[in-house]
Parts: structure tokens; sequence; C-alpha cells
């Protein structure tokens, strides 16, 4: 006996938008379980959509450009005697984040849109005057982008109510009309240049993703003062020790990399220094101090950079740890994270290691409040006081963000984190 399923978006986390980038199927297509149906995107991955039943396609409910969230109908299929499976979560193929930003449409290129009535680049500024009607969902999503309510004099809701497309029409002018800074300084735009007149060129268009990764570092670039300060440790116990531990590991184990090491000496250094585990306010009047210590650690991925969080590293000894970075790193790579994977973390680590490089300025994973960047170790000669003898030297960038953290307290916790590298058994203390 035939029935009729319904095949709905299952829970993605805390995403409140998805849009729909491809659909994959069409009425009368025999499908199977797990059978991707469509691609989402959100503004920190590409999602497939799997089908949780199999049969064939009746109705298809969606095309793309459409913006759906979890319990949106996407389809319904005729099946015979299958039932139907527990919904599937849909896998995330990996993308670079740094923070979450929330989806804004580009500004159109042609054509720029006339300046708002007051222009000013989005900064959040008290709402004085001018009383903005707007429900709690609009005012969180105006803050998350900076955009002061008290700027749209109209929205084009009922009764003048802002609605969320109103605080992205004012981005896009803003951002078509040059935009100003709070200061009044405004930003230059850089000129348009016709390459085609040196040679033959091609266009890609930016996918989604990286667009609002832009977006996003654009706006850390502009609203933190950040300061990088740079550092190396000499780390041959570390090396010494991490070898031997692997050297009495089971072949098919999971080796330790240094990495781990770094991670449990971050933590450490971060419950000494607890600003560095903080963020703030959206109003900038106060410091919320995080009791938990997840680390993001940035995956290089055929699609890119990705940013799986690992959680509770401070409980987790350094085996279990190997283990799920493994395994996050994996799913990282096949394109299977899922949108809370990379929610939720105090700091992030950047490392450069397995590529090269002697330093760099990694830009701060707001709303944290630092970011440690590692880059390759190498062997140098170090002066004793007496003569020079060989170290393995591992250099060390972190950049905070000036606001919370002062120049003083960064050289302190660089050096607490010297410690703890430079002498493992520390962290037993």
């Amino acid at each position: 006996m035939s029935s009729v399923i319904e095949i709905k978006v299952p829970d993605v986390g805390n995403v409140p938008e998805i849009d729909i980038v491809e659909v994959l199927i069409k009425p009368g297509d025999v499908v199977a379980v797990e059978q991707t149906l469509a691609v989402m995107e959100t503004d920190k991955a590409t999602m497939d959509l799997p089908s949780s039943a199999a049969g064939t396609i009746k109705t298809v409910h969606i095309k793309p450009g459409d913006k759906v969230s979890e319990g949106t109908l996407i389809a319904t299929l005729e099946a015979g005697e299958a039932v139907a499976a527990a919904p599937a979560e849909p896998v995330a193929a990996p993308a670079p984040v740094t923070a979450a930003p929330i989806p804004v449409e580009e500004a159109p290129k042609a054509e720029p849109a006339k300046p708002a009535a007051a222009p000013a680049a989005p900064v959040v500024t008290s709402n004085e005057g001018f009383k903005a009607h707007a429900t709690p969902s609009v005012r969180l999503f105006a803050r998350e982008l900076g955009v002061d309510l008290s700027k749209i004099q109209t929205g084009s809701g009922r009764k003048g109510r802002i609605l969320q497309d109103d605080v992205k029409n004012f981005v896009k002018q803003v951002m078509a009309s040059g935009g100003s800074s709070s200061g009044g300084a405004g930003i230059p735009s850089i000129p348009a240049v016709d390459f085609t007149q040196f040679g033959e060129i091609e266009e890609k268009p930016l996918s989604k993703i990286k667009r609002l990764t832009g977006q996003n570092l654009t706006r850390v670039w502009l609203n933190l003062p950040l300061v990088t300060y740079h550092d190396e440790v000499a780390i041959d116990a570390m090396e010494e020790f991490r070898k031997s531990v692997n050297a009495g590991l089971a072949k098919d184990a999971v080796k330790v990399t240094g990495l781990i090491f770094i991670m449990k000496a971050l933590v450490a250094a971060m419950q000494k220094y607890p600003s560095f585990n903080s963020s703030l306010s959206p109003d900038g009047e106060k410091l919320i101090f995080k009791h938990y210590f997840h680390i993001g650690i940035a995956v290089d991925t055929p699609n890119g950079l990705v940013v799986p969080v690992i959680r509770d590293v401070d409980k987790k000894g350094i085996f279990q740890l190997s283990n799920e970075l493994a395994e996050k790193s994996e799913l990282a790579r096949t394109g299977k994270l899922k949108p809370a994977d990379m929610q939720g973390g105090c700091m992030t680590i950047s490392s450069l290691g397995g590529i090269g490089g002697t330093a760099f300025t990694p830009i701060v994973n707001a709303p944290e409040v630092a970011i440690l960047g590692v880059t390759r170790s190498k062997m140098q000669p170090v002066w004793n006081g007496s003569s020079f003898e060989p170290k393995l030297m591992l250099p060390l960038d972190i950049t905070y963000d000036h606001r919370v953290i002062d120049g003083a307290e960064g050289a302190r916790f660089m050096e607490a984190l010297k410690s703890y590298l430079g002498d493992i058994r520390l962290l037993l203390l």
C-alpha cells in the first residue's frame, strides 16, 4: 500500500534562515533513502539535504533562491512499503569561519543605490530621537551587523515596522554610497579597472561563503583595534616526550601531534589570564567571562578553511584530544561537519606549521578576543650564556583585541604559554 510522505528541513542548529542553491529532484524522480534532494547554504557552510525515505517524487515545493528553515516542506513523495526513516541531519561542506556573519546581499555593482537619508557606516549607537519600530529578532539582526535602527526612518512592514529586508537594504545603500565611519572620515573605494585592456581574462563568481567571510573579516578589521605579538619558544623537551609517547602506541593508533600540547598549554594560560577567555558585550560596557574552554582549530581542506571546535579541552587527556581532533579534521575534509561543530569556540588556533613560514598576523575570530598563530618550528643556535647550542624553536603569534587586553597582559600571557610549552610538566601542577 502506497503512502504520501512529506520531506522537511531537519534541525540544522541555530540557523534561522538557509538559502536553497540547487534542487536536484523533479516530479517523477525515484529517490532512495539518504539521496541528496537539494543543496542548501548558510553563511558558514553548504549542506546536502538527504531524503528521509525512498519513493517517487510527487511535488517539489522549493526552487533555487528560496529561503527555508527547520520544518519547511521540501517535497512530497509516494512510497510503497518504505517506512520513513528518522530525519537525516544535513552535513556541511567546510568553509572559513572566523565569526558567524548574518547573510547580507552584496551591493549591486551597476547603478549604486542612492545614499540613505542620513548616510553613515553601520555603527552601533544609541537610538536617540527617532524611535525605531522593530521586533526583537530584527533588532538582534541589526546589532550583529552594526546597524543603528534609528537611521532607518521608515520600515516596509505594517505601520512602518522595520523588517530584516529594510536592514539589508540600508547596508546596501551605505556600501553603494561609499559609507563613512562613525568619526566621519569616509573610506575611499578601490577604483574599478578594465583588465581586458591588458589581455585575456576570466571571471568566476565568489561563493556566498567567501563573500560573507570577507564581510566579517572586514567588519572585524575596521571595528577591533588589533595587536599582534610575536615570540618563539624552545620545544625540544616537548618533542622528545611526544616522540616517546607515540613510540609506545600501536601502529594503527592515532598519533599525538604537537598541536595537542599547544591546545593544553593554551587552556592553562587562559585559566591564568581569564581575559583571554572572554567576549566584549555588544555595547562595549561589560566583559563576559566564560567558564568553559572550547578551542577552535583552523583546518585546511580542499574546499577552503574551516574551524571545528574541540570542546572542554581542559577536561580531556592527550589521547582523547588526538582522536577527537583527527575525527573532526576528517569530517571537515570530507564535508561532513555540522554547523554546531563550528560554534562556541573560546579561542582559535591557526597553525601553518605543516606548510611553512616564520610569522604571520592572524585576524581575531570575533566575538573571541584573541587568536593564536603557529608556524613551522626549526633548529636555531641559542645563546645559553657561555656558548651557542642548537634548539628547536617554535614561532608563536598572538593577535588580541586591544580594548580587552593591553600590551603588558598580552606579553605576560605569551610568557605563560611559553613556560607551559617549554616544560610540559608544568601542566600537571
